[in-house]
């Protein structure tokens, strides 16, 4: 099938659970890390301006979020209004975070060995533009 949608999905969900695996030890999934990576560097941030940032519906960003506030990973916190809450990674999560990040470097590297560096790099130019075409 010569779908896009369909092609990318497939790929990304292999993608996915090959980082699953790798991230295991950790008690982390790759939504999670990415979530807390994220969050992470760019400090208190609004659940939608999170969500606009790793380019992900809200709702499912906050159900991802339910999981990793259960945990005591993140807080959250009031936004500038009574409507918003405000995402901040706890120094457990921030612990959590840092424990996972070598088996994601792992995985990460294996991925690029069998893809190559140079078409990753390729790749990522080609999504960006998808992406960038795509928010029009």
């Amino acid at each position: 099938m010569d779908c896009v949608c369909f092609n990318t999905r497939k790929v990304g969900r292999l993608l996915g659970q090959f980082y699953d695996r790798a991230l295991e030890p950790s008690g982390l999934k790759n939504t999670q890390v990415t979530a807390l990576a994220v969050a992470g560097r760019l400090g208190a941030i609004s659940i939608t301006e999170l969500a606009r940032t790793m380019d992900i519906e809200r709702t499912t960003l906050t159900r991802n979020l339910q999981v990793l506030q259960r945990d005591g990973l993140i807080r959250l916190g009031a936004g500038i209004d009574g409507r918003s809450k405000t995402v901040v990674v706890t120094p457990k999560g921030k612990r959590k975070l840092k424990a996972a990040l070598p088996l994601w470097a792992e995985a990460q590297e294996h991925v690029l060995r069998v893809f190559g560096q140079k078409r990753w790099q390729s790749l990522r130019g080609e999504l960006d533009a998808m992406r960038a075409g795509l928010r029009r």
